[in-house]
């Protein structure tokens, strides 16, 4: 099996240059007349590439459902919806036109210059109009009712009128330091294993989290202040700001290698709330570094970029994991502790099931706010559940996500822990003593540079990490700066940030200032009794209050109501679709929109004038997507059938359809016809054959009787003809006549015999 992997890989590569080759031998890419038609062949190749390496991506998931692997489960768990994945294909065929025009460019140029600083603005823009790229780069149409300026897309796009993808989903992660690859473009640190820092390898990112990292469950301390819950919501926040979506293949192309069967350094192998900023960032940056880095409010201001920096998303607001327990502890209604309530983690990854045999919800969130978090010590960092035993299954191995996230840092590009100190105006650290004194730790200090051999060469991640807390915090001096950076940027730079006057009423900023946590599970659990501030753990029953004494937020702050002696009342609801209320030049407007895939026919919005509304309300009608041809729902090897507000992808038998829900993908079976034929093939076989022996064996022992003997002993002599197999012993003459039933082996069936 190794030998083929091996192979396969091997005569991807060959085909992958030939095909190259093939279409671009008789063009010179990058000159003459012929650059246009050269580098549109150069993509169509990038993207047949693709293309066959996502199928063949699918493929193997749909011939091995039920066996997965953990980078499987991983790889599941970010599987991109469907904008996330059509920008991610054109990106990768824009990522592998490019690769092929540096191999290309390096051939005849100075090797010491970067690829894209030899390839002009126009060829780069020409490949990235044909990948498919530029669409998701160029600035999206934004509406322009009063409704633009009372509510937010949920995409996060148009937020800021001059700059409308600031902020957007799916856009590139903002980056604040220029990026660090080896090749200065995508190799990353420590990929090339003689390339050297400072005079030193970088170490591989699993020695790091062996020797300085990994702690076992049993020696990790608990945090004496917060409860588990703060964990929790930094994982729930770090997933709704800072995810990034799988790759669409996990497959070879372009020469690249099969991440599942090799373990080289290959090409592809590698709303923030009211309560995340109120109750939550405090306690991680501690009083005087919020009030440093994050501030008072001052309004919104346009010129800020509230993108997600890949710092933060990447580095910094992955310190959470230092905090998680290496146990799910589940408590009773009285927040009491029975034999097998805990569960260490492996015993929780991807078994839902257990929330729906073994108590619910509600036994967690007792265990949530009434345990403590792990602590972040510097020489405890992670436990063992998360380093050796992530997305533990029984017929496989396990993940180590300690070195997943430093290799996702060398992925994304992310310069040293010292060029990050350096950004946030603290010092650089030059020797062992000022490691030491960063981290206030020195065995952690001489285990980090007995394997990265210079303060320069250190992971930001690691760094971060390991740097001793700032006074009343849960973080050290550089991930303080780098969150609260991203926190006033999301917060300063959204146009419909809470406080930010004329997006909420005075009342309706009231009465969301009185909202909180502890209000949030008490209306969302079967909890009766929670802490005044869920953050902070508490102990039972003392420091638990009823929720009938738990402040919440009174809605009819935002009840709309038409104004008295109003003319126009409300129209009738719109089938399959809705309407909004706002004010534009003191009229009353309502504002209509249909649910995904209908489309309004009629006026988007409409008028209150004091003889009534301006127009009859529109109507939402049914789009037809398989009518469109530029950006078809489906795949060619699916047939496309629409449906009333979507569009069903199906597939002629034996085809079944991919996780896409869009691609048709060959299952490995026989088509159901076939199946049919076969098995009423082999019942007329095998009743032709009963009916043959039938036949033979009457026809045989008619032939036969003459020559028989009147009774044993009595005739010629001649000993009497055997039987005929399957038609057994006969019976002697004088015996009464009968017919024998015999089973014919061969094929099931049944012969008589006289």
């Amino acid at each position: 099996m190794g030998a083929r992997a091996v192979l396969g890989v091997t005569l991807a590569a060959a085909c992958a240059g030939a095909f190259f080759a093939s279409i671009l031998r008789r063009k010179d890419l990058l000159g003459g007349d012929t650059e246009a038609s050269g580098v549109a062949g150069l993509v169509e190749a990038s993207r047949l590439l693709v293309d066959e390496a996502i199928h063949t991506t699918m493929r193997r998931n749909l011939h091995k459902r039920g066996i997965f692997s953990p980078s499987q489960l991983l790889s599941f768990s970010k599987l991109p919806e469907p904008t996330s994945r059509t920008a991610s294909r054109a990106a990768e065929i824009m990522a592998t036109a490019v690769q092929e025009v540096k191999r290309r460019v390096c051939r005849r140029r100075d090797a010491d210059r970067l690829p894209t600083d030899v390839l002009s603005e126009e060829l780069l823009s020409t490949i990235a109009n044909l990948s498919g790229c530029l669409p998701h780069m160029l600035p999206p149409s934004c509406p322009h009712t009063c409704l633009a300026n009372k509510y937010r897309l949920i995409t996060g796009a148009c937020n800021n009128r001059d700059h409308p993808r600031w902020g957007a989903s799916n856009t590139a992660l903002a980056r604040w330091l220029p990026p660090a690859y080896e090749d200065g473009v995508t190799e990353p640190r420590g990929w090339n294993p003689h390339f050297l820092y400072n005079g030193f390898p970088l170490p591989p990112v699993r020695e790091v989290t062996r020797q300085v990292i990994h702690v076992s469950n049993e020696a990790v301390t608990e945090d004496g202040q917060y409860s588990d819950l703060l964990m929790a919501w930094g994982q729930y926040i770090d997933h709704d700001v800072a995810f990034t979506p799988q790759s669409t293949s996990k497959a070879a192309f372009a020469g690249g290698a099969d991440c599942q069967l090799t373990c080289e350094n290959r090409s592809p192998c590698f709303p923030i709330q009211i309560i995340t900023l109120r109750d939550y960032i405090p306690k991680i940056l501690g009083t005087e570094a919020f009030g440093q880095h994050v501030g008072p409010y001052q309004g919104y201001d346009p010129a800020v970029d509230p993108t997600v920096s890949n710092v933060f998303s990447t580095a910094a607001f992955r310190f959470g994991h230092a905090t998680i327990h290496p146990l799910v502890r589940r408590l009773d209604a009285r927040f009491q502790e029975h034999p097998g309530s805990h569960l260490p983690l492996r015993a929780a990854f991807f078994q839902p099931w257990r929330l729906l045999r073994e108590g619910g919800v509600d036994p967690v969130l007792r265990g949530l706010l009434a345990r403590p978090a792990k602590l972040q010590v510097q020489d405890q960092l992670m436990n063992e559940e998360l380093t050796e035993r992530l997305f533990v299954l029984s017929n496989s191995g396990t993940l180590d996500l300690a070195s997943i996230n430093l290799q996702r840092g060398r992925d994304h590009g992310l310069p040293g822990y010292n060029e990050w100190r350096e950004f946030c105006g603290l010092s650089r650290l030059e020797t062992w003593a000022d490691l030491s004194a960063a981290t206030a730790n020195g065995r952690v200090a001489d285990r980090i540079l007995g394997l990265y051999q210079h303060p320069d060469n250190i992971d930001v991640w690691l760094g971060g990490l390991a740097e001793s807390f700032l006074p009343g915090a849960r973080t050290g001096p550089l991930f303080a700066c780098i969150i609260g950076k991203q926190m006033r940027a999301l917060r300063d730079g959204d146009r419909f940030w809470w406080e930010n006057p004329g997006v909420f009423t005075e009342a309706q900023r009231r009465e969301l200032s009185r909202h909180s946590m502890s209000r949030v599970i008490c209306d969302n659990s079967g909890l009766s009794h929670v802490p005044l501030d869920a953050f902070r753990v508490g102990q039972w029953p003392q420091e638990f209050e009823p929720c009938a004494s738990i402040q919440g937020m009174d809605l009819g702050a935002w009840r709309e109501a038409p104004p008295p002696g109003d003319a126009c009342g409300f129209p009738d609801p719109v089938e399959d679709g809705g309407f909004l209320l706002c004010e534009e030049r003191g009229q009353r407007v309502l504002v209509f929109s249909c649910r995904h895939g209908f489309r309004l026919r009629g006026p988007a919005q409409i008028t209150c004038t004091p003889r009534g509304w301006d127009s009859p309300p529109p109507l939402c009608k049914d789009i037809n997507e398989c009518e469109d041809e530029t950006d078809p729902p489906c795949h060619a090897s699916a047939r496309c059938k629409n449906t009333k507000g979507g569009v069903l992808c199906e597939c002629s038998d034996p085809l079944v359809l991919g996780e896409d829900g869009r691609t048709c993908m060959d299952a490995g079976r026989l088509p159901r016809a076939s199946v049919v034929s076969i098995a009423l093939g082999a019942v007329l076989v095998c009743g032709l054959a009963g009916l043959a022996w039938t036949v033979v064996c009457r026809w045989t022992h008619a032939d036969a009787r003459p020559l028989l003997p009147v009774g044993e002993g009595e005739g010629d002599g001649k000993s009497p003809s055997p039987p005929l197999p399957g038609c057994g012993n006969r019976r002697d003459v004088g015996a009464a006549p009968a017919l024998e039933v015999e089973q014919d082996l061969s094929c099931g069936s049944r012969v008589l015999c006289e």
